[in-house]
């Protein structure tokens, strides 16, 4: 059984993101990143979605901008 509609919560203003027949409404990000042996976080997996604005915000504040072609 597959899920006709859902929605994604942005980890960090938590605006919800309705998706609905795999389609988002407005753009998100989803980063799942697994530590390695040499972190603090030895292979735990860590997952999160931001939506658009915050993405904006998080990005803007980066010493070195993230490349855009």
């Amino acid at each position: 059984y597959m899920r006709r509609e859902e929605k994604i919560i942005c980890n960090k203003c938590g605006k919800e993101i309705l998706v609905e027949k795999s389609l988002y409404h407005k753009d998100v990000l989803t980063v799942e990143k697994r530590w390695g042996y040499f972190s603090e976080k030895d292979n735990e997996v860590h997952t999160f979605d931001i939506c658009e604005e915050c993405y904006d915000e998080w990005t803007s504040t980066f010493l070195i901008p993230v490349e855009v072609e």
